[in-house]
């Protein structure tokens, strides 16, 4: 069974449509597919059809943006099957909205290096519910400004650490972000730990029953940071999910569909914890609607 639970479409900040991954998927035999782009549910309807036509059984997800603000650092949680997806909406307006504004930023740090337009970049992101780097730098690239998305350009303007277009702003507090999937009914599933450094904010999760999963079978980990990992899974009995992060042409490093799988127990631990959560009350969590400037 192969089952990849993490990829993404031209609704954030993939390459392809949904049709395009999940016909893909059906030619890499691929049997589950979760599809999560960034702080938007907008595949889920879709996403059900062109599974059933092609054959590859859909999990509902999405990747929501957090901030861990104790050690003032960006987080992805993975959310699966949530069961009232409504209450994650304002969420994710939210998130998009603090993208769209470092977006913004960006952009026009860049074109005070280079004559480029906004329409050069605006039209790479009709889908999208948001702007990503991965657009200005593919209309970089269509003016003959670089080869590659991930090379020495895009590490001198959108490098996190020394990007001197680099803009950058906290999201929702992983807490709330969390304790705001459990309320719609959702799994929760930290995403890549090892590439934000969120190893350290994951075991202290764990401890408080905060956080159903980890995301493991992931390209950033080597095997001793996936032994660590495991081992933290295994210590709070957390779910062990794994999923390429397919984004096209957008790949961070070569990907594709089906190179990183979730094993069938674990799958099974997620389908009974959904069942499990569906019959059970919550409380909303209240939204914070300030801007996160």
């Amino acid at each position: 069974m192969i089952c990849d639970l993490h990829c993404h479409t031209k609704l954030s900040d993939g390459s392809l449509g949904i049709e395009d991954v999940i016909a893909q998927a059906k030619r890499m035999n691929i049997d589950f597919l979760s599809i999560t782009d960034h702080d938007t549910m907008a595949s889920f309807s879709r996403a059900d059809i062109l599974g059933e036509r092609h054959g590859v059984k859909i999990i509902h997800g999405v990747e929501l943006s957090a901030w861990d603000k104790e050690r003032n650092s960006k987080v992805h949680v993975l959310c699966y099957a949530p069961k009232k997806p409504d209450r994650l909406e304002g969420l994710c307006l939210k998130s998009c909205e603090i993208r769209k504004e470092c977006s913004k930023e960006m952009i026009e740090k860049v074109m005070k290096k280079f004559p480029i337009t906004m329409e050069s970049i605006l039209k790479h992101t009709t889908s999208s519910k948001s702007i990503f780097k991965q657009h200005i730098m593919r209309a970089l690239i269509d003016y003959g400004y670089a080869l590659e998305f991930y090379g020495d350009l895009d590490r001198e303007l959108f490098n996190s650490k020394v990007g001197s277009c680099y803009v950058e702003r906290e999201y929702p507090d992983v807490k709330f972000v969390l304790d705001l999937i459990h309320s719609a009914k959702g799994i929760a599933v930290m995403a890549h730990p090892v590439h934000y450094d969120n190893v350290e904010l994951l075991d202290e999760l764990a401890k408080q029953g905060k956080i159903d999963g980890v995301e493991i079978e992931h390209y950033s980990a080597d095997e001793n940071q996936k032994n660590d990992l495991r081992a933290i899974a295994e210590k709070y009995n957390l779910i062990v999910t794994g999923g390429s992060d397919f984004h096209g042409l957008y790949n961070a490093v070569p990907t594709y569909l089906g190179s990183s799988s979730t094993d069938k127990t674990n799958l099974d631990r997620i389908i009974k914890l959904a069942n499990k959560l569906d019959s059970s009350k919550t409380e909303i969590p209240k939204i914070n609607t300030e801007s996160n400037s």
